[in-house]
């Protein structure tokens, strides 16, 4: 060994700074090779269930793929895309299923918030109140469809009964043989089973808004209103934005109501008619996979254009206050 080799300095041990953040950095590449492991079995669920089947629908919507049919299976193109698009049964569910929308939305969110400012305040029997507001949410869709097709019947129906005494039998419509009254009946049935979910997202930012900021407010003389309308609905911003998105998300999936409650599905006269009922009657009723694939893809399209835009415009009303 030669002398210049001997007389050459150790290499000086890594400083502390440099030391940490190595260690930082190993830590936090375990913590992300865990956090991909804890996620893998929802990931596997989600591509499995939702993204293959998505994908799935996309590549048939260009076919004329049927259902339990030897034909062999086609590329068609666009084909499928320009039959729904100048299919006036389409367009017919579609509008059923923004006008049902545009009502439910409003409606069920400005119920299930009165709901939770009555049930939020210091009440005798509260409990009481908060489950009976929520025991519809428990029953299931199916379940209360039926039960509302009974009290909606014409002569025999609760609901008639009570509006032919109060209106000494001037109004007792045929609500679900009625092209008028139909969507009424299923508006009625969505708005009552589902308020009481809403409630309870509503209750609990109720209860995370302080105190503090309405005792301050009754000091500066606010009665009841201005409090509701400067301090409740501030600090309901967030919420209110969830609840409309998932609430919207829910008002277009409608079928079990549309299903079960009139004499014939989407009856009378296609007044009820939504697209998912569209959807599933022409790819299991006239067996056209490919075309039922494309109404399926621009009916979910459409759903995601429809929330990024409550979320933009709930992200915009956040910047401007």
């Amino acid at each position: 060994m030669s002398q210049t080799t001997l007389d050459k300095p150790a290499p000086a041990p890594p400083s502390a700074p440099v030391a940490r953040r190595r260690g930082a950095s190993g830590a936090s590449s375990r913590g992300r090779v865990v956090a991909i492991l804890f996620s893998a079995p929802a990931l596997a669920l989600l591509a499995v269930f939702l993204i293959f089947p998505f994908v799935s629908a996309i590549v048939l919507s260009f076919t004329n793929q049927r259902l339990a049919s030897p034909l062999p299976v086609e590329f068609t193109g666009l084909e499928n895309y320009r039959r729904i698009f100048t299919d006036a049964q389409f367009w017919r569910s579609f509008g059923n299923n923004t006008l049902f929308a545009a009502i439910v939305v409003p409606v069920q969110a400005a119920a299930a918030l009165a709901l939770a400012v009555l049930v939020n305040r210091q009440l005798r029997m509260r409990l009481f109140f908060r489950t009976v507001y929520f025991l519809p949410t428990v029953t299931v869709m199916a379940v209360a469809s039926v039960v509302w097709k009974v009290l909606l019947l014409p002569d025999s129906g609760l609901v008639n009964g009570v509006l032919g005494t109060l209106t000494f039998g001037h109004l007792q419509p045929g609500w679900l043989s009625s092209t008028s009254w139909a969507m009424p009946a299923i508006v009625l049935t969505s708005v009552w089973q589902g308020v009481g979910f809403q409630m309870v997202i509503f209750l609990a930012g109720l209860q995370a808004i302080p105190a503090s900021l309405y005792e301050a407010a009754r000091v500066d003389g606010a009665n009841a209103w201005q409090q509701f309308r400067h301090v409740t609905l501030p600090g309901l911003r967030n919420t209110l934005v969830f609840v409309i998105n998932v609430t919207a998300i829910f008002a277009f999936r409608l079928f079990d109501q549309v299903y079960m409650m009139p004499q014939f599905p989407g009856g009378p006269t296609d007044a009820t008619r939504t697209m998912m009922l569209q959807l599933l009657q022409t790819g299991y009723t006239r067996r056209m996979i490919g075309q039922a694939s494309a109404i399926a893809v621009v009916f979910f399209l459409f759903v995601l254009a429809v929330t990024l835009v409550q979320r933009r415009l709930g992200r915009e009303e956040r910047a401007v206050r």
